[in-house]
């Protein structure tokens, strides 16, 4: 959105003007957030019956704008939780090339995993338009731009899911912003997916924050003064990373290390802690980076005494 986009988080939705970097709370309705907050919910604790339904609502129009493409996507997810009336759909909108290319073979295919299961109508059709040409896997294609990545994969660990228009939203705002801190968005995306899950209102039991989980004392250390709010949130995280990689020369293990457990533990140990999850964090975050360093940012911190004695330097 070009001058104002709406950010949700649980219970509060935010009105963000990126050119100001602001993001201001609006007053709304629990009944105004259930659209959103039912697709958020649906692909993280799945349920078949209910993605089926907001399927329909897509490819129906009922109540949001028409779009075959997500209601496909959804009507996968719910077919592989082996629901007949979601395969039977799905089945449906291959045979009518809806949000996808037209494939019979694969419609037919769906249709006897529908028949299979016990769904009538299912086995009406496909007594109606005979076997298949060609003997196909019930599976899913991804054309559309909601499915850059596999519908299967949505509740996975690997990769960047940018699977909603929320993340993309918070996505666009992170290219933006990540660059004025010499960072890598790609990277400050693998920190979020792996904090918050890109919800901007996820809290941890220690107090976390936000997007980026912002503790009181470092939103106070960098400057933020409200961590709900997703923009300062992020500056707040991006400014944090920024340090621990200067802290750190530039180590990159070192400092998702810090920014998980605190500095002050990495120096404690002079390496990344003992601690089952900072080490699962560092992987999951570089798993889902790509790579295992970082370029050079800006010297903003005296570098650790650690680095001195690890290479060596007096």
């Amino acid at each position: 959105m070009s001058v104002a986009a709406i950010l949700w988080g649980r219970g509060q939705l935010w009105r963000c003007l990126p050119g100001l970097l602001l993001c201001l709370p609006v007053a709304v309705s629990a009944q105004q957030l259930v659209p959103t907050l039912d697709w958020h919910e649906l692909l993280t604790d799945p349920d078949p019956i209910e993605i089926t339904a907001l399927a329909r609502r897509y490819e129906q129009a009922e109540g949001y704008r028409r779009d075959y493409g997500r209601a496909r996507q959804l009507y996968c997810a719910a077919a592989r939780l082996s629901h007949p009336p979601a395969q039977m759909r799905l089945a449906w909108m291959y045979a009518n090339g809806l949000g996808a290319p037209r494939d019979t073979d694969l419609a037919a295919a769906w249709l006897e995993v529908a028949a299979a299961s016990g769904d009538l109508k299912a086995r009406r059709y496909l007594a109606f338009v005979g076997a298949p040409d060609v003997k196909r896997e019930p599976r899913c294609t991804y054309e559309s731009r909601y499915d850059a990545y596999a519908i299967a994969d949505i509740w996975g660990e690997s990769g960047l899911y940018l699977n909603t228009p929320e993340r993309e939203q918070i996505a666009a705002w992170v290219r933006r912003l990540a660059p004025d801190y010499g960072l890598d968005p790609k990277l400050i995306l693998a920190i979020i997916q792996a904090e918050s899950d890109f919800d901007p209102a996820a809290r941890s039991h220690a107090n976390a924050l936000g997007l980026m989980q912002l503790i009181p004392s470092t939103a106070a250390r960098f400057g933020v003064k409200d961590r709900a709010n997703p923009l300062q949130n992020l500056h707040g995280g991006m400014a944090y990373m920024r340090w621990l990689l200067s802290f750190f020369d530039g180590d990159l293990r070192l400092s998702l290390a810090g920014y998980n457990a605190g500095e002050r533990a990495v120096e404690q140990y002079l390496g990344v802690p003992p601690y089952p999850e900072t080490q699962k964090y560092i992987k999951k975050v570089l798993r889902i980076y790509g790579r295992e360093d970082h370029p050079p940012v800006e010297a903003v911190a005296e570098p650790s005494s650690l680095m001195s004695r690890r290479s060596g330097r007096p």
